[in-house]
């Protein structure tokens, strides 16, 4: 697969891992979609601010989950971002 079907691959992927974090966490926990988004970015990009985490046993065990395939997703596209722009430079 060449280089920018790779991309767009992951780039849906990130989209994708994101939405389903934010509907999970509007839905379970009971957060307004602004903090569902806010705090599945924070959590996938491995910030981790604290000031909102969930409270309920699925919310738990879901971002357990959602943290070990997520960062991956997210760290592929990183790299994938970057050979794509070391590549088009030169």
């Amino acid at each position: 697969m060449d280089d920018d079907k790779v991309f767009n691959v992951l780039i849906s992927m990130v989209i994708f891992t994101l939405v389903i974090g934010t509907i999970f966490y509007h839905i379970v926990e009971g957060w307004t979609i602004l903090d569902s988004v806010y705090f599945s970015i924070i959590t996938l990009t491995t910030v981790g601010y604290g000031d909102i985490y969930p409270i309920t046993d699925a919310g738990k065990i879901f971002t357990s989950f959602y943290v070990l395939t997520g960062i991956g997703i997210i760290f592929a596209f990183i790299r994938a971002s970057t050979s794509r722009r070391i590549k088009r430079r030169r």
